[in-house]
């Protein structure tokens, strides 16, 4: 009837309702393209509520991209469990161009995607990937990747996009995400907040809309009925008659803001008839945008092709070759339209119609929707579909098929462990909660020792990755003695795991768990079925030193250290190096430290292992810092650092500590060590608080400040024997205790000292010891204890323990009244210290030396004009050690294009011209600040 007749509206696809009122938001978006254009790189997040025109200005950046390349591609919320789903929307088209990414990158990529078979790629080398791959394609032109509903996109392909938004730098690459909720992965990134429309905005749009007459106090209710939201205007509108706009009868009273519309399009969809409500469930049910596949299912479930008209003719849904719902709000109620039953039948038939050859994990995925209780061949299914998903790194993905594959589980043992599988997967893919929960159910099932062993390492584990304090050790131990009856490797791989958790909390051990009781059971576990390998080794000889003494454990620690890197699996290497380097340390093994250090670093790189590298770095950074290359060192701790910033990931920065306390850098040492010591103390990480004991106390012995430094070190040897504490620290204990008049407490130390380096015998160890000695000595014997450790540590690479046992010498030389002799000492002590950047110590010795008469001579740095950048010096220490562009963009998460521009900014400012010529340039030149990239 006339009366009833509905105004007749502009096309609802394609409305750009979004755009009205949007100047500033196009403007922000507008200098954006024209940055990607110019060959700059720009990420941003376009966030607000659904229907508020995100996707509208998504399509505006589209359509003022010019000649510049799009892709786009869309989140599904049917697709969070599926992982990588996003990146193969956006990476497909590309895959060609990655010939010329380095080979672990292309590996990583590929396997995640599916397309080839190896062990799961390192999610962060995944996402270097994308990063080479996006930046290889804007070679080529600029490129906008544009992302809808960003809060759906499955967990695994967030983070590397997130990755690769916050590691874009000189690429003309841009990003736009557009999600209406925030989201972890996406935190930081620069954001465009979309809020509502201004009445007058609301009331242009409106109007436009039209065709027909409307009443001033309809239009202005409807406006406030929005609340600024287009598509709660346009629906609002929409739903009224001609008579009811132009007279003000009957209008709607809820509220039409976001959290409404998906109810006014769900009153929309079940006006339509029977067959078009049940082909919109099954579009909505399939996440592909596959119209083929939709209707092979559509007519599977006996419904005919005219039964899309209808859903057409309302603009709910466009179908061509891909279908599309206007708006993702109406995939959500249609999903929802119909009851459980008909949902199942929805996702049954599509699982009829998917190639179980091509597309096995989708087909399971949806038997497993469909299914209305247990199901054996479906929870089957699914559990291979963890086992593939797992292979391609997709962590998150395993968890949750194995977590629905437990669901659908009857039988009570096999529900457990499949319940326990899961747990695992959670713990790997970080949702600890959900870790929990399922340990609930499998710890429900049917009585097992076996699986109760397990489940106690799933606890323990989950407490470590938690909190690497003091909760962990007696859970990993318990666990390891249940599994000696169950499983000899893995129980002896626990004790290991229990030795390191002790070492972590140090002398915040828990009762029940110091580092000496769980040597005991460790020592006690069973003997490896197989000869004897490296970790096995690691444990044998860490039960031996806490139980028995250094002396006995240090042969079987020795040969440890030795069996690193002969034939041992990458993954076993990579897990057990940082322990292997610390045991080197604590061995005063100089060789083998400087041969792992360089391993880890070397293997954690060739491996795109980048969840080891910021520990691998730290490790070399020390290493490399007692040598006395500071520059160096800098270096790598700036690589550490980003590295940690690019996983976002928490480590101690113990090489940090150390630098700065060694350049007498008291603000950032100061600021380092209440940050790590707060931190440490709320966790029960001991390891922590014995680190910034030791920065303190080398810086306050550089400054001279000797009863400072002896508290500080006295808190780094708290926990005698942990060897996470580096064994010279006793020596800085004994150095500070003499000089602040605690000769007791220092002589006390030294049989600590002596008990260790005696039994390691290596020039390093009796080169302190020697030196140690001295100081408690007097006469010809004190100067013959000099001498001797001036000789051994001269047979050493360490300049910095050499350069102090000469500036220990040379004092006491002053204090015996033999300025002559006193000032050579002084002057070698000197000379060394201040060309190493050494600063306190430095101080230290030419005080002495003016003390003996002697002018003293600093170097003054030159005024420089050719400063270079934080990141700029990383690239070129990087490249003048001769690794590749591709190279060095692994170490730093950058693309080989940022090095490139990087490295022609650098020469430019050195004035060289190969990379050759870098090494004498860079040799004299500090390292420079730690890198920090803004986003």
């Amino acid at each position: 009837m006339a009366g009833t007749a509905r105004v007749p509206r502009l096309p609802a696809v394609g409305r750009p309702a979004g755009l009205t009122g949007r100047e500033s938001e196009r403007a922000e978006l507008g200098r954006l393209v024209a940055d990607v254009a110019a060959g700059h790189s720009r990420a941003l997040v376009v966030r607000g509520e659904q229907g508020i025109g995100k996707t509208a200005l998504l399509d505006w950046v589209a359509a003022s991209a010019g000649a510049q390349r799009v892709q786009r591609i869309t989140g599904v919320q049917s697709e969070l469990e599926l992982a990588f789903a996003g990146l193969h929307q956006l990476c497909s088209p590309w895959l060609p161009h990655l010939g010329r990414a380095p080979d672990p990158q292309r590996e990583a990529l590929l396997t995640a995607l599916g397309l080839r078979t190896g062990p799961a790629p390192d999610r962060f080398l995944v996402g270097l990937a994308v990063l080479s791959l996006l930046c290889d394609v804007a070679g080529e032109e600029p490129l906008l990747c544009l992302v809808d509903d960003a809060q759906w996109l499955d967990q695994a392909s967030a983070q590397a996009l997130a990755f690769v938004a916050r590691r874009i730098d000189a690429e003309a690459v841009g990003l736009v995400f557009a999600a209406s909720t925030a989201t972890s992965e996406l935190a930081g990134l620069p954001t465009l907040a979309i809020g509502g429309l201004r009445d007058a905005d609301a009331r242009q749009l409106l109007e436009a809309s039209l065709t027909g007459p409307v009443d001033p106090q309809v239009r202005d209710q409807i406006i406030a009925e929005a609340r600024g939201n287009p598509l709660a205007l346009l629906e609002l509108s929409r739903e009224m008659t001609a008579a009811q706009l132009a007279g003000g009868f009957g209008l709607p009273g809820p509220a039409a803001g976001a959290p409404g519309l998906e109810g006014r399009f769900r009153r929309r969809i079940e006006a339509l008839p029977d067959q078009s409500r049940s082909l919109l469930r099954i579009a909505a049910a399939d996440p592909t945008g596959d119209a083929a596949l939709v209707w092979r299912a559509a007519a599977a479930a006996g419904i005919s092709a005219d039964a899309a008209a209808p859903a057409v003719e309302a603009g709910l849904i466009e179908f061509g070759a891909r279908l599309r719902f206007r708006h993702p709000l109406i995939r959500s109620a249609a999903y929802r339209s119909g009851s459980a039953a008909e949902t199942r039948q929805a996702h049954r038939a599509l699982a009829d119609v998917t190639d179980p050859s091509l597309d096995p994990d989708r087909r399971a995925w949806h038997r497993a929707q469909a299914a209305a209780g247990p199901d054996a061949s479906v929870a089957d299914e699914l559990e291979k579909s963890a086992g593939r998903a797992q292979a391609r790194g997709g962590v998150i993905a395993a968890a949750g098929f194995l977590e629905r594959a437990a669901i659908l589980t009857l039988e009570p043992a096999e529900r457990a462990r499949r319940a326990l599988a899961a747990a695992d997967a959670k713990l790997q893919a970080g949702e600890l909660d959900a870790a929990r929960s399922m340990l609930a159910l499998a710890r429900a099932g049917p009585a097992s020792d076996r699986r109760e062993a397990r489940a106690d390492l799933v606890t323990a584990r989950i407490a470590f990755a938690e909190n690497r304090g003091n909760d962990a050790p007696p859970l990993l131990l318990a666990a390891a003695r249940r599994l000696e009856r169950e499983d000899v490797e893995l129980a002896r791989a626990t004790y290991l795991d229990a030795l390191s958790a002790g070492i972590f909390a140090g002398q915040l051990a828990g009762p029940g768990s110091s580092l000496w009781e769980l040597a005991r059971a460790a020592a006690a576990a069973p003997s490896p079925a197989r000869p004897a390998r490296a970790p096995d080794l690691l444990l044998d000889g860490l039960a031996a030193y806490y139980t028995d003494g250094y002396q006995a454990g240090l042969p079987i620690l020795h040969e440890a250290v030795s069996a690193f890197g002969s034939q041992m699996p990458v993954a076993d290497e990579l897990r057990w190096l940082w322990l292997a380097c610390i045991t080197a340390v604590h061995t005063w093994d100089d060789g083998g430290w400087e041969r792992l250090s360089a391993r880890y670093l070397e293997l954690a790189c060739r491996a795109g292992a980048l969840g080891e590298l910021p520990l691998a770095l730290s490790m070399r950074a020390s290493r490399v810092l007692l040598t006395g290359r500071l520059a160096e060192s800098q270096a790598l701790v700036a690589e550490a650092q980003t590295a940690t910033e690019a996983i976002a990931g928490t480590l101690t920065p113990y090489a940090g500590l150390q630098l700065a306390a060694l350049r007498g850098d008291e603000t950032t040492v100061s600021a380092l060590a209440d940050a790590v010591l707060r931190d440490a103390a709320g966790r029960g990480e001991g390891a922590g608080m014995a680190a910034a004991g030791m920065a303190n106390a080398l810086l306050y012995l550089g400054l001279g400040r000797y009863q400072e430094a002896l508290t500080a070190a006295q808190l780094a040897t708290a926990s005698p024997g942990n060897i996470a504490t580096p064994p010279w620290a006793i020596a800085e204990l004994i150095e500070a205790a003499v000089r602040a008049g605690k000769r007791d407490l220092a002589a006390d130390a030294y049989e600590r000292l002596a008990e260790m380096t005696d039994a390691s015998g290596t020039d390093w160890a009796l080169g302190h010891q020697a030196r140690a000695h001295a100081q408690l000595s007097t006469g010809p014997e004190a100067e013959e204890r000099y001498r001797e450790a001036i000789s051994r540590l001269q047979r050493t690479e360490l300049r910095i323990c050499l350069s102090r046992a000469h500036l220990l010498y040379g004092e006491w030389l002053r204090r015996e009244r033999r300025r002559v002799d006193a000032r050579e000492q002084l002057r070698a002590a000197f000379t060394m210290l201040d060309s190493m950047g050494v600063a306190a110590f430095a101080e230290r010795a030419s005080r002495e030396l003016q003390a003996t008469g002697e002018t003293v001579r600093k170097r003054i740095a030159p005024a420089r004009n050719d400063e270079l950048t934080a990141q700029e010096s990383q690239i070129a220490r990087l490249a003048a050690q001769g690794l590749s562009n591709s190279e060095i963009g692994t170490r730093l998460y950058i693309s080989g294009h940022t090095v490139q521009y990087h490295l022609r900014k650098v020469f430019a400012k050195l004035g060289v011209t190969a990379r050759s010529q870098l090494g004498p340039v860079l040799a004299d030149r500090p390292a420079g600040p730690v890198a920090k990239k803004s986003r």
